[in-house]
């Protein structure tokens, strides 16, 4: 018998997490730049965690209105590695809870991966699967759920924050639901959430190059729409989408980092240090 699924829902530890970032697709090159967790009991806040994550990338003006996490804010902050022990070792053993899950594991998962750690075994509960499934809101974001159920939103959009509204909306669910045990509530959503996989990508030999030393590319690249440019890359990592490999790199053309699909890349050459 599993104690776990078994257990009265009251005696669960849950972990309410939640992460801000600089956009919504990981294979894009966006990171992580605010990590939220809390861990409670029934009624009963255990502990909280939060920390600023530094992107080691810009974050986009448009983002910033979202969340108000400036690149000012996260330049000093550690990068996740630094900070990957203290989030494993807080959530271990207790079952986690979001809101839009897989969203927030995916980034968690890419970031676990770069840091070189392992994918944690915890269970995963989505208050968005439960809204969708069992309830009748108006709209399913959390700000128009905990609205619907006057819970305060002042704030929101930051992770420690919205780990707090969660919390509000997932007891709530539990109440409404008349939840009793663990393998209850799982039932209802389905089965737990699963941590996505992440695709382990082994970059081109020109640039698995550029990227150990720090190097600059010149590449011709082709676009969707068929024009050709050349242009110098500092290239970051390499990453894949549904079979898709993408060369995460600072585009000297268009001074930003940018994101380009590597069978679109016709032509790669080292650029001299000095250039």
């Amino acid at each position: 018998m599993n104690t776990l699924l078994d257990k009265p829902i009251d005696e669960v530890q849950f972990t309410v997490f939640d992460v801000e970032t600089t956009g919504l697709e990981t294979y894009l090159g966006h990171r992580m730049c605010e990590i939220g967790l809390l861990k409670f009991r029934g009624t009963k806040e255990l502990d909280s965690y939060s920390s600023l994550v530094n992107p080691e990338r810009s974050i986009p003006e448009d983002v910033v209105d979202i969340h108000g996490i400036t690149n000012e804010m996260v330049m000093n902050a550690p990068v996740f590695e630094s900070i990957a022990d203290d989030v494993l070792e807080f959530i271990k053993g207790t079952v986690l809870v979001a809101h839009n899950a897989e969203f927030d594991l995916g980034f968690i998962a890419k970031h676990l991966r770069r840091a070189k750690r392992g994918i944690p075994d915890n269970l995963v509960v989505d208050t968005l699967t439960l809204a969708r499934k069992h309830f009748n809101f108006p709209g399913n974001s959390l700000e128009t759920i905990a609205s619907c159920l006057a819970i305060d939103t002042e704030g929101n959009h930051r992770a420690l924050k919205d780990v707090t509204i969660t919390r509000e909306v997932f007891q709530h669910f539990i109440a409404k639901l008349k939840i009793k045990a663990l393998k209850e509530l799982l039932d209802l959503q389905g089965g737990s959430v699963p941590f996505p996989e992440v695709e382990e990508v082994p970059p081109p030999f020109v640039i698995d190059e550029a990227i150990k030393s720090g190097g600059k590319l010149l590449i011709k690249y082709v676009s969707a729409s068929g024009e050709e440019t050349e242009r110098v890359v500092e290239p970051i990592e390499v990453d894949a989408h549904n079979g898709t490999e993408y060369l995460i790199a600072f585009c000297h053309l268009r001074n930003e980092e940018r994101a380009f699909r590597i069978d679109r890349i016709l032509e790669s050459h080292p650029v001299a240090s000095n250039s």
